[in-house]
């Protein structure tokens, strides 16, 4: 089974500076007495810069950016290091503070900063101020940097900006000719062109990689995500054909393909796509979960009966990958056959585990439910093993709606592993699902206890706080931690904007439910965007994205709420059940 966990609650954690200023008190207090009597007395910057470093790691662990910014800068000031001035300019980016990031950027430039970062973080800088010339000039410097980390940076500062200010300047960029000529960096930009919403400037850079790089079939990959993006399915699909006959040998190109046809919701065609050349296990798993997306018994019956002639051998992933198949196909009493003739190694507890699912699916709960028991009390199984055999409990629960079962599966699972931070968080997804917001935040917290850095816990406290309570300050603490380590993270940037519109900055929310959408075509995200927009007036443009997130989760809770909100109507009949 599959548990549909919300965007906000799907999720590399900041390199804790707290250690670092510890190590190097204890570096400075282990200089004999003696010594330190004799030296003269004169200003030490490591020294100087202690304290300021580790007020500002504490504020940045408490979310509050400003400070953070604050006190990094001046311990930069302190101690002459490039690398502090660095963060904290990047930290006063993420507050939104352009002064501090403006003074810490200059001294970044002044100890000595020249790098295509410090250009990346000028041209952000500048579009901040509305200075578009300013900006440009920084783009145009990191396009014509050598190699590929000019270009990339400026990719980044355009994917993170303000994406109508983007768009305007990444259009200039190409009336310019300032892209390079590298078909990785106009292949990155035309897709950009696409997250940005900007058709005819996709088409055009599609238009001007074909004429740069004729007969490239990744250029017409593009072509085809453009048009699918445009609203012509059945040119894209018309572009997508030849290509599919040319990639046989080419495994990431057919992959590529198959994405495309997914994303055009033909899983079939898809599926066709991965059967060309050669095979292995994990090509067979992909075309399996296509094709049992796309509802095609047929085709996945061939390729099960294919796949079954040669499992004469014990090879565990061949076996397992049977029984993921006859699942699919809903023969599970051979699903179950080929998960117990898993013979060892790796994949016994995962077979021991999908047994047990099965089970419950032929309607066996007794049997599965002794199987998991088993599994959780199976001294020679791995932790995480038994871990998942309390986690697939409590979700085989929750769909018996046995509410009492799936909590006690928690319970247990605690018991066995206490705080373990998995289970807190399935049973905090489970209070929220409920609405005991108390109990929700109560799990988030004990897992910050343990992990203060957990960016998923972060976020996903920040945000039910934002989405369920008033303490939208306190939310918004919480997020900017998981910010601050995962800047470009979709499901952090809408959390984000979401606690910006409860907060009542709703032209501040509208810029950053819009980069989030961007960077990820999320049912929740668009339903937040879709219902800041109606706020502000723009009924049509908040309609097509309530259409939006219908299209991709008519179910999801966020977008029904939106609708309950906003009253709005018009939108896919799925999204009002």
């Amino acid at each position: 089974m599959k548990l549909s966990i919300p965007a906000a609650f799907r999720l590399s954690t900041l390199p804790s500076v707290t250690v670092l200023a510890l190590a190097l008190l204890g570096a400075v207090s282990s200089v004999p007495a003696a010594e330190r009597a004799a030296a003269p007395k004169q200003a030490d910057p490591t020294t100087a810069s202690i304290e300021p470093l580790l007020a500002g790691e504490f504020a940045l662990q408490s979310g509050r950016l400003d400070e953070a910014a604050h006190w990094y800068l001046q311990a930069a000031k302190a101690s002459g290091d490039v690398a502090l001035a660095e963060r904290a300019t990047r930290i006063a980016l993420l507050a939104k503070n352009d002064k501090l990031a403006g003074e810490a950027l200059a001294l970044w430039r002044k100890q000595g900063g020249d790098s295509a970062s410090l250009q990346a973080a000028e041209a952000t800088v500048a579009l901040r101020r509305g200075s578009d010339r300013q900006a440009r000039k920084h783009l145009v410097a990191l396009m014509q940097r050598s190699g590929d980390e000019g270009w990339r940076q400026a990719f980044g500062v355009l994917l993170t900006g303000d994406p109508q200010q983007s768009a305007k300047l990444l259009e200039r960029l190409v009336d310019d000719g300032e892209i390079p000529h590298r078909l990785q960096a106009w292949l990155a930009f035309g897709g950009l062109a696409q997250k940005l919403e900007q058709p005819q400037l996709a088409e055009r850079i599609v238009a001007e990689v074909v004429r740069q790089f004729p007969g490239e079939p990744r250029v017409a990959l593009l072509r085809a995500s453009q048009l699918r993006e445009a609203g012509k399915p059945d040119e894209a699909r018309q572009v997508l054909a030849p290509l599919a006959e040319q990639a046989g040998n080419d495994p990431e190109l057919r992959l590529a393909i198959a994405s495309e046809y997914d994303a055009l919701g033909d899983q079939k065609a898809a599926a066709a796509a991965l059967a060309r050349g050669p095979q292995d296990d994990q090509t067979y798993a992909l075309r399996a979960s296509l094709l049992a997306r796309a509802e095609d018994k047929t085709t996945l019956t061939a390729l099960y009966d294919e796949l079954r002639g040669t499992a004469s051998r014990p090879d565990p992933g061949r076996r397992m990958l049977l029984g993921q198949l006859a699942e699919f196909l809903e023969r599970y009493e051979e699903a179950l056959d080929w998960y117990r003739g898993v013979p060892g190694g790796p994949q016994r507890w995962q077979a021991r585990l999908r047994a047990a699912n099965v089970m419950h699916e032929l309607k066996r709960d007794k049997e599965a439910y002794a199987e998991l028991a088993a599994i959780q009390s199976d001294v020679t199984a791995d932790d995480e093993a038994r871990r998942d055999a309390y986690l697939l409990e409590a979700a085989l629960r929750q769909e018996d709606k046995n509410s009492a079962g799936e909590l006690d599966a928690y319970a247990r699972g605690l018991a066995a592993f206490p705080d373990d931070p998995d289970i807190l968080y399935a049973r905090a997804l489970g209070w929220e699902r409920r609405d005991d917001i108390p109990r929700a935040e109560a799990d988030f917290r004990k897992i910050l206890v343990s992990d203060p850095d957990s960016v998923a816990a972060l976020n996903a406290l920040g945000y039910t706080l934002a989405d369920r309570t008033t303490r939208y300050r306190e939310a918004l603490e919480l997020i900017d931690r998981a910010r601050a380590a995962e800047p470009d993270n979709a499901a952090i940037i809408d959390s984000y904007g979401w606690v910006l519109y409860r907060l009542g900055r709703k032209q501040d929310a509208l810029v950053e439910l819009r980069r989030a959408f961007a960077l990820q075509k999320d049912a929740e995200i668009a339903a937040h965007l879709a219902e800041v927009l109606w706020e502000l007036g723009k009924q049509d443009e908040a309609r097509k994205y309530f259409d939006e997130a219908a299209k991709l989760d008519p179910d999801n809770r966020s977008l029904k709420r939106a609708l309950e909100r906003t009253g709005a109507s018009g939108v896919a009949a799925g999204a009002n059940k």
